[in-house]
């Protein structure tokens, strides 16, 4: 299984990797190699930019845990390379449409989000588009 997690589900996780919310355990899954976790460079440069300059985040997470973090997401991660080519607009939110790009380019089963104008899609090609509490089905 293949799958691409947004990166407001990549946030959460640092917010809150006790093992125990369900965006953890989704999370320990892919890191453990239950899935593989598809990562655009793109994703890992808006992770990183999102954690290190939103003030309300850089209060709640250490500076060394993102760093860390994306560290061991690129050892156990499938890179996928820049889509050079305009990405055309699909979704209600156009800053969301390299991620489905990205899915799609990377074969995902499934982009895990909890982004409104990603999940109204359902399904595109091949990639479905849930949230962690249908996506933790795959686990049940």
């Amino acid at each position: 299984m293949r799958v691409l997690l947004d990166t407001n589900i990549l946030i959460s996780y640092l917010l809150d990797f006790s093992g125990k919310s369900r965006i953890s355990k989704i999370a320990d899954k892919g890191i453990l190699g239950k899935y593989v976790i598809l990562l655009p460079e793109e994703l890992i440069n808006e992770f990183t930019n999102k954690v290190l300059s939103k003030k309300y985040l850089k209060n709640k997470i250490k500076k060394e845990e993102p760093e860390g973090f994306v560290r061991i997401l690129l050892e156990i991660g499938e890179i996928i390379p820049t889509i050079k080519e305009e990405i055309p607009a699909v979704t209600r939110g156009p800053k969301d449409d390299y991620l489905l790009a990205y899915a799609l380019v990377g074969e995902a089963d499934f982009l895990v989000s909890g982004d409104k104008d990603l999940l109204v899609l359902k399904k595109v090609g091949g990639v479905k588009m849930v949230d962690v509490k249908e996506f933790e089905k795959n686990f049940d």
